[in-house]
């Protein structure tokens, strides 16, 4: 079946760095684009950037834009976010995302603190 499995959260201070990865099994990555959400308790999911199966044409929300990159290793199996400049607004559990036959599929998340 469809797995997710997201890993590279962590503490960090205002201004670092982190690189999340999404390990994906279950079905064929190459052929799906992917996605990176996040959700800080009490507050809505926002998702924060996609990307298409040839890895091209990433598109950002623009709270992240400039400072956020997402990217894929299709060899791999494999899904990345590139975090710089981070700030404490972006504290959150972050997902990632595939839709599979018209359902959407989500790993267990990884969290993120940005924090002195």
């Amino acid at each position: 079946q469809v797995q997710l499995v997201e890993s590279g959260g962590g503490l960090v201070q205002p201004g670092g760095s982190l690189k999340l990865s999404c390990a994906a099994s279950g079905f064929t990555f190459s052929n799906y684009a992917m996605g990176w959400y996040r959700q800080d308790p009490g507050k809505e999911c926002e998702w924060v950037a996609t990307i298409t199966k040839a890895g091209v044409n990433p598109n950002y929300a623009d709270s992240v834009k400039g400072r956020f990159t997402i990217s894929r290793d299709n060899a791999k199996n494999t899904l990345y976010l590139q975090m710089n400049s981070l700030k404490p607004e972006d504290t959150a559990v972050y997902y990632c995302n595939v839709i599979v036959l018209l359902r959407g599929y989500w790993g267990q998340g990884t969290q993120v603190t940005v924090s002195s």
